[in-house]
C-alpha cells in the first residue's frame, strides 16, 4: 500500500472519531442550554449554531484558497501567527476537511435537532401538540429559514474567504499562536511539502 494511501486512511479514521466525541458533547450541549429556555432564546442559540458552521466553513475554504508566500515574509518580520499561518497553508486539506466537514456538518446536524426542539416548544406554547398542523407549518418556515441562513451565509463566507483568504488565515495564525505562547498547545508540528512547490529543472 502507498504511504499517501495508509496515511489517508490513518486520517480519515481519526477525524471520524473526533467527529464522533464533538458531536456527542455539541449534541450534550445544545440539549442541555436549550432545556427550559424560552423558545426566543432557542431560536437565538440556532443561529449561532448556524454562524459557527459558516465560520468554520469560510476558514476553511480560506486555507484552500490562500498562498503561502505572504506568510514567508511576515515571518520573516517575526510577525506572532506568521509561522502558523505557514503551517495552516501548507496543511490546507487537512485544516479545511476538519473546518468544512467536522465542524461545519456537525453544525448542520445539531442547528436541525435544536430547530425541531425549538418548532415543538413554540407550538405547545401557542397551544398546539406535536403533530398539529400549527406545529407543522412552524417547522417549514423556521427549517426553511435556517436552511435559508446557512447555504447563503456559506456562499458569501466562500467569496470573502477566497478575496481574503491571506487577512484571515493570518487571524487564525494569530490564535494558534496564543494556544501556543500561552496554554502551550501546538495544532500542527513538523513541516510538510510546500503547498505550491517549483517543479524539478531537467537535467539536459
Amino acid at each position: 500500500m502507498k504511504e499517501s494511501v495508509r496515511q489517508s486512511l490513518n486520517w480519515s479514521w481519526m477525524i471520524a472519531v473526533i467527529t464522533l466525541v464533538l458531536a456527542a458533547i455539541f449534541a450534550i450541549i445544545s440539549t442541555s442550554v436549550l432545556s427550559g429556555v424560552a423558545w426566543g432564546i432557542g431560536m437565538l442559540i440556532v443561529f449561532i449554531i448556524v454562524l459557527t458552521g459558516v465560520i468554520f466553513d469560510t476558514i476553511g475554504v480560506a486555507a484552500t484558497a490562500a498562498n503561502e508566500k505572504p506568510f514567508h515574509a511576515m515571518a520573516a518580520e517575526r510577525l506572532p501567527g506568521a509561522k502558523q499561518s505557514v503551517h495552516i497553508t501548507r496543511n490546507a486539506d487537512k485544516f479545511a476537511n476538519f473546518c468544512n466537514d467536522v465542524i461545519g456538518d456537525i453544525a448542520g446536524v445539531i442547528s436541525g435537532t435544536a430547530s425541531a426542539y425549538v418548532v415543538l416548544q413554540l407550538a405547545v406554547q401557542m397551544g398546539h401538540g406535536e403533530g398539529s398542523t400549527v406545529q407543522f407549518i412552524i417547522s417549514v418556515i423556521f427549517t426553511s429559514v435556517v436552511a435559508a441562513l446557512t447555504v447563503g451565509g456559506k456562499s458569501v463566507g466562500k467569496t470573502l474567504a477566497i478575496e481574503y483568504s491571506t487577512p484571515i488565515i493570518y487571524q487564525v495564525g494569530r490564535l494558534f499562536y496564543l494556544l501556543e505562547v500561552k496554554l502551550k498547545i501546538t495544532i500542527f508540528s513538523g513541516n510538510k511539502g510546500k503547498k505550491k512547490g517549483k517543479k524539478k529543472n531537467k537535467r539536459k
